[in-house]
């Protein structure tokens, strides 16, 4: 698995974008910081939480000029079904990837490989392009967004953060 100072892998791949057309979406695409987060399958149960949860907190990352950007396994068709299907996903403001070579999860090295589905895996992307974090979930389990927005702004403090730091708090 690709891990902390590693660069990012290049990609270009199909998405379902915010307005609710199709394009391509290459890690060019989008300057500056990036997070990156993957969900196992469209059209299941824990995904769409994070997913939602990402979507809420958005204008908060490109507040920090930071772009969200999710990935799985699925086409960007049933990524345009899901968006279009489930009400908590219909208004999503970020590109949905489509990862259907497994190219980008396997080269993060975050694919299961008894299922063939990536894991919640979430990477924050520097401006050059390297891995600043990395988490990982396994497939049962959700991940929290607002604790990716807290890791990401503990980040740009460019300082040291003691845990369960938060902008305003003190720095070491």
């Amino acid at each position: 698995m690709l891990t902390i100072g590693d660069r990012f892998p290049s990609f270009s791949v199909q998405a379902a974008l915010p307005t609710g057309e199709l394009g391509v979406v290459t890690d060019q695409t989008h300057a500056g910081w990036k997070v990156v987060f993957f969900w196992p399958m469209d059209f299941t149960f824990v995904c769409p939480t994070e997913i939602a949860g990402f979507g809420e907190l958005d204008a908060q990352f490109r507040e920090r000029g930071a772009q969200l950007l999710g990935v799985s396994i699925d086409s960007e068709y049933v990524h345009l079904a899901w968006r279009a299907s489930h009400p908590d996903l219909r208004d999503l403001p970020f590109p949905m990837l489509a990862d259907v070579k497994r190219e980008i999860s396997t080269a993060c090295g975050v694919l299961d490989r008894q299922e063939g589905v990536s894991l919640r895996a979430t990477f924050i992307v520097d401006p050059a392009g390297l891995i600043r974090h990395v988490s990982v979930n396994d497939l049962d389990t959700g991940r929290n967004p607002g604790e990716v927005l807290r890791t990401l702004d503990a980040m740009l403090t460019g300082k040291l953060t003691p845990c369960g730091w938060r902008p305003g708090d003190k720095t070491l």
